[in-house]
């Protein structure tokens, strides 16, 4: 732990059971130092929730990672639970209950308030991704008719239920959206300003079932800290704002990782997973990609006589099939990364296709170059490949040319390809990409020796 000052501290305190003096300590504490010690100190977390004002509690809660707020709420009392839950702000509880089975879920909701079990329930209703699950109903809105000094007024009276002040929101008698505002711009005039001659009318809003990574896309060209979400009608449902973007980004972000390393995305801190399930979410995409490659040794035996003929063939055998993988996992990193930033959509996929022909073209041809003038080198000092070894170099250049440039348009097109069809474009992992690409390097290859030394070494 970083501030050791804090745990010493702490673990004298609760040595002594000294629990006034603690709970004064750890109301001082900043809430990122109070969640490193429920990490540090898990064992403990029950103790430190118990000596922490209910606002700071709820403030830690919300940043812990599931697993450890699944455990803090089963060690609680159900009295501190209902305070505990009644007290964390709509967005996050949701998150918190959508993690969990259906059972717990429903006797959670019991110990919320009717009002907070009807806002909490008509979060959950939306799908899992939706904007509409991590939104919050704790916001500003005003009417246009208001004078400014009646908006400053009424922030005033209810500002500190709100998740944010810096947007304020315009609706009309029906809560219907009509534009948004950053705060300042009500600072900076007379008092006496009618709010509709502020507006214009131009505002950019979220609607409750987006894709949260579409969300994710909104707040980046917008560059603000709330975003406004409404339904079909336009009617204002609540705010996202860019603290849950990030944190849902990270999640996306990791969880892509997860699956371009070749695994089922985590649902929990690896550490804390049990060993089974890792292993679970491991073999299966494990199992697939060794299917695959038993695939490489068939297109051995298909060219099984081609190798005895010319067994120098073999020796290059690797060279060429880690080449192609690695230029396809390079290409689908570099694709999957830039859809993700929304650099590129499926629209693109031209643009995409002809950069990396050309991309292929010019890096199986350093490639090829390089593997042509190593082979002639290496047989001018130690006489490796005898009297056909410009021969041979040729074909290894040529195959790298071909099997580099399959390489980069599989990693590149599979991605779009598995976009267009509805599924994860991360699951174009590279280890995948890197399987079809050495099964079929091997046909370009043997296709290329082929072509080159019938009649000569074959």
């Amino acid at each position: 732990m970083e501030n050791e000052a804090l745990l010493e501290k702490f673990s004298m305190l609760a040595d002594e059971h000294n629990h006034q003096e603690l709970r004064v300590y750890l109301d001082d504490q900043l809430i990122t130092d109070i969640a490193e010690l429920i990490y540090e100190r898990p064992e403990q977390a029950d103790l430190i929730f118990n000596n922490l004002s209910l606002t700071r509690a709820a403030a830690s809660f919300r940043i812990l990672d599931f697993p450890l707020q699944e455990e803090v709420i089963r060690n609680q009392p159900a009295a501190k639970v209902a305070e505990l839950l009644n007290e964390l702000p709509a967005d996050d509880r949701a998150a918190f209950l959508g993690e969990l089975p259906s059972e717990a879920v429903k006797e959670l909701i019991k110990l919320l308030t009717p009002e907070e079990r009807k806002i909490t329930l008509s979060l959950l209703g939306y799908p899992e991704t939706s904007v509409g699950r991590i939104m919050t109903p704790d916001y500003i809105a005003v009417l246009e008719e208001w004078s400014v000094k009646q908006v400053l007024d009424y922030i005033r009276e209810h500002g500190k239920d709100s998740e944010t002040i810096d947007v304020i929101y315009v609706v009309d008698d029906k809560g219907k959206l009509m534009d948004d505002f950053r705060i300042r711009e009500f600072l900076l005039v007379s008092p006496d300003t009618q709010v509709h001659t502020l507006m214009d009318d131009r505002f950019v809003a979220l609607h409750a079932n987006d894709d949260q990574e579409e969300a994710i896309q909104t707040f980046r060209v917008e560059n603000r800290v709330a975003l406004p979400v409404i339904d079909d009608q336009g009617i204002l449902l609540g705010i996202v704002t860019i603290d849950d973007m990030l944190w849902i980004a990270n999640e996306e972000h990791t969880e892509d990782i997860q699956k371009i390393g070749g695994t089922e995305a985590l649902d929990e801190p690896y550490l804390d997973m049990p060993l089974l399930k890792l292993v679970k979410k491991r073999v299966g995409w494990l199992v697939v990609l060794f299917i695959g490659e038993m695939l490489t040794a068939t297109a051995m035996g298909f060219f099984e006589d081609e190798i005895a003929k010319a067994v120098v063939l073999a020796l290059f055998v690797p060279l060429i099939i880690s080449s192609g993988g690695n230029s396809g996992s390079q290409a689908s990193t570099l694709i999957i990364q830039a859809m993700a930033l929304g650099e590129i959509s499926i629209a693109d996929w031209w643009r995409v296709m002809r950069r990396e022909i050309v991309s292929g073209l010019m890096l199986g041809g350093i490639l090829g170059l390089i593997g042509f003038m190593r082979i002639l080198l290496w047989n001018s000092l130690f006489h490796t490949y005898g009297e056909h070894t410009f021969l041979i170099g040729t074909t290894v250049g040529f195959s790298l040319v071909g099997v580099v440039l399959w390489g980069t348009l599989s990693g590149s097109m599979l991605p779009l390809l598995l976009k267009r069809l509805g599924a994860d474009p991360a699951t174009s992992s590279a280890p995948f990409v890197a399987t079809l690409v050495d099964v079929t390097g091997l046909l370009i290859y043997f296709s290329v020796a082929y072509a080159l030394m019938q009649g000569i070494l074959l």
